[in-house]
């Protein structure tokens, strides 16, 4: 790994004091309420020095996106390593999911605003290109879990199924759930009132579809949820 420069180490240090200043402006804000000129006057730096970083503010908003997928990555890279049968790696997988949307709730707002067409208009296709790497990655380690249940003959894919089909269906099932968790305050009027618990239980219920063994009712699944938790993600 090559080291950085004094002057590298400078511009990464100034891009991430730019970023950490813009984070929670965007959040508190929104995408019309937050500029150039705030983030200009919040980090102390000319106009000019935070154009040499971004070339607009929707680049900035990118390049938060791609911090926050990043991390997403990293959780299911550590649910993905956890040592235990496909199916109890795929509730690890589920585990850091919700984590991923309890710390990183910005996320969903970041996804929001950089799927406009107006933010792609201005925005590199090199920044657009490290969250698409990052979702590449995730399918990547999440079809892998669902390679070794077909290996070890947990579960048989239908016909013309592939195991990213089965992840896009689990993906759909978790991110639309999460995103509608942050975002409804009216979900215990309607009679949602364990959110969490209940996207929990379709994703179960998805996989129990496919025949993926062990089937949830043969199983405890609050047990092996606490031993994810203790085991996979106890230290941060």
């Amino acid at each position: 790994m090559d080291l950085l420069s004094p002057k590298q180490i400078e511009i990464r240090e100034r891009e991430e004091k730019i970023l950490l200043a813009a984070r929670p402006m965007i959040v508190r804000e929104g995408y019309h309420g937050f500029s150039m000129d705030r983030i200009a006057e919040a980090v102390k730096y000319s106009k000019g020095t935070i154009y040499n970083h971004f070339s607009c503010k929707e680049e900035i908003i990118l390049a938060l996106a791609a911090q926050t997928s990043a991390k997403r990555v990293e959780l299911f890279q550590r649910a993905a390593d956890y040592r235990a049968i496909a199916r109890y790696r795929m509730v690890a997988i589920g585990q850091a999911a919700q984590i991923f949307a309890s710390e990183y709730t910005d996320h969903f707002l970041f996804e929001e605003i950089i799927m406009l067409p107006s933010v792609r208009e201005k925005t590199s296709e090199k920044r657009h290109a490290v969250i698409q790497s990052c979702e590449i990655q995730c399918m990547s380690i999440v079809a892998g879990i669902v390679r070794d249940a077909v290996a070890s003959s947990d579960l048989v894919l239908p016909d013309n199924m592939s195991p990213e089909e089965i992840v896009f269906g689990l993906w759909a099932l978790t991110s639309g759930g999460y995103s509608i968790i942050l975002k409804s305050e009216s979900l215990s009027l309607l009679g949602i009132n364990k959110p969490v618990q209940t996207v929990r239980d379709h994703t179960a219920a998805l996989m129990d579809g496919y025949d993926w063994r062990p089937l949830s009712k043969d199983f405890d699944m609050d047990q092996v949820v606490q031993q994810v938790n203790q085991k996979v993600f106890l230290n941060g």
